[in-house]
Order: structure tokens, then C-alpha cells, then sequence
């Protein structure tokens, strides 16, 4: 036995003997690793999918939802292994889940994180409006969000005839909504007609269209806002908005007015109706 432990010892003491042996360790390790992160990589992981097309502001129910064996390769931090962070979630306001789509932590979204986009998109500094349309006035449904718009003003003159100018110009559409405010665009399966677009202007802009938008009512002016298309989408350099004729301008605040922060309110009194 003696002998035995002497000749070992020996046997390790042999620096060929050492390194052989280092060698076949640092193999075996590096193919056993390399094996692991193999079927690691092959290994089929089960992942929840869409098994319908999921439209945007959706919530998702369990019903909506398959299970399918992916390679780890097509999973990243982003992506949703459990059901239970979807359903009772959902859809983002700008996101078509497709069939057969892996869900995301950026497309699911709970009721108190789902945004309006109209009302996120508003630049710093702007007021929104909204302007009641109707399929005719956006040319058969054919004003989206992100188009730009001029903005012409009709209103009657001193002798009851009507005159059109355009009063502003470079609005960009935030939105188009039905008549239950739901975006027009945004569900691809559903005919929604347009009842309003919203879009975003300076404070000085805002009161001049609100006050030409009160001018409608006055029988002697009946001013009408019309909304037209242009080929502002596509320019690399898009105009900024701006009023396009103070003619048209002066008219408006002629036959209108406006508080300044020194005005004194009038007082209403139900007395002096007696």
C-alpha cells in the first residue's frame, strides 16, 4: 500500500504527467460548458402568444392568449414569459399586437398608464383645440394624425355675402376621434367615422380660433371653420404654425373681445333683468 501511495505521488510530481492531466481538466470543462450554454440556447422555452390579432387600448383577456415553444434566442428582457403581468393589462394606445405575436413589456400596459397620444403629443407651450369634422370636411376620412392642416375662415360680409380667407396655416393633426371620442384610426376592424380632430396651437391662436368658432353663432357673420390638407407631412422641414392673413385676423377680434389679466369681469345680477 506504501508502494502504491509512493509511486502516485511520484506519478504527480512528473511535470509531463501535470500538464497532460491540466489539459484534459481545462477540455473537459470548456466541453461541458460549451454543451450547456448549446442546449441552453436549443432548449425550447414555452412563451404565452397572441392568438388573435390584438387591437390597440385593448384589454387582454386570458382567452386571447396560446402558449408556443420558442428558442431562448428569440426571448429578451423585454418579453413576457407569464400571464399573469397580461392578462387584466393592455394594449398600448400605439401598438397592434399581430397573431402569433410574443407580448412585451412596452406593448402591455395597465388602465392607469394607458395614455390619450393626442394629449401626450401636445409641444410645450401650445393649447389643445378640438374642431367638430364630419366625413365631408376630411375629405372622406382622408385627414389623419401627424397630417397638417391650413385652417380657412368663412364668414359673411356688410352685405350678407360670404367671404373665405386663410387664417392660419402648418397645424399638425394630433388625433381624429369619433362621436364617443375613440380614436378613428387606431382599431383597423371597426368603420369609425370622424367627429372631431384635435390639434395643438400657441395661447394667441387658441383664443383666435375659440372666438371665431363663438362667431359661427352670430347670424350676421356665421363664421364657418374649414380645415384643408397639405403637402406639409412630407416636407423634410415642415413651416411652424403661424397666422396666414391678419386681415382675416383683425376681422375676428373686430367683432369680439378678450379679458386681460387687469379687466374687471361683469357681474351678473338677476335683479337687473326686472
Amino acid at each position: 500500500m506504501g508502494n502504491l501511495s509512493f509511486k502516485l505521488k511520484k506519478f504527480l510530481q512528473n511535470k509531463n504527467t501535470v500538464t497532460i492531466i491540466g489539459t484534459i481538466l481545462i477540455i473537459a470543462i470548456l466541453y461541458l460548458g460549451y454543451n450547456w450554454r448549446i442546449q441552453q440556447a436549443t432548449n425550447p422555452v414555452t412563451v404565452p402568444v397572441a392568438n388573435q390579432t390584438i387591437q390597440p387600448r385593448t384589454k387582454i383577456t386570458e382567452d386571447m392568449i396560446d402558449y408556443v415553444e420558442v428558442l431562448p434566442s428569440m426571448i429578451n428582457r423585454d418579453t413576457i414569459r407569464d400571464i399573469k403581468y397580461i392578462v387584466g393589462k393592455w394594449s398600448n394606445y400605439n401598438t397592434l399586437i399581430p397573431q402569433g405575436s410574443l407580448f412585451y413589456n412596452s406593448t402591455v400596459v395597465s388602465s392607469e398608464e394607458l395614455p390619450d397620444s393626442a394629449f401626450v403629443s401636445i409641444p410645450d407651450g401650445y393649447v389643445a383645440f378640438n374642431l367638430p369634422v364630419s366625413n365631408t370636411t376630411t375629405y372622406g376620412n382622408s385627414i389623419f394624425p401627424n397630417n397638417y392642416i391650413d385652417i380657412y375662415v368663412k364668414v359673411l360680409n356688410e352685405d350678407g355675402k360670404p367671404s373665405v380667407g386663410k387664417l392660419i396655416e402648418n397645424v399638425k393633426i394630433l388625433a381624429v376621434k369619433d362621436k364617443n371620442g375613440r380614436h378613428v384610426f387606431e382599431n383597423t376592424e371597426e368603420d369609425r367615422t370622424p367627429a372631431m380632430i384635435i390639434f395643438a396651437v400657441p395661447e394667441e391662436i387658441h383664443l383666435l380660433l375659440r372666438k371665431a368658432t363663438y362667431l359661427s353663432n352670430i347670424r350676421e357673420i356665421a363664421a364657418e371653420i374649414i380645415p384643408v390638407p397639405t403637402t406639409e407631412s412630407y416636407s423634410a422641414e415642415p413651416g411652424t404654425v403661424s397666422i396666414a392673413n391678419t386681415a382675416l385676423k383683425n376681422f375676428i377680434e373686430l367683432n369680439s373681445g378678450s379679458f386681460s389679466e387687469d379687466d374687471q369681469p361683469p357681474i351678473y345680477n338677476p335683479g337687473d333683468e326686472q
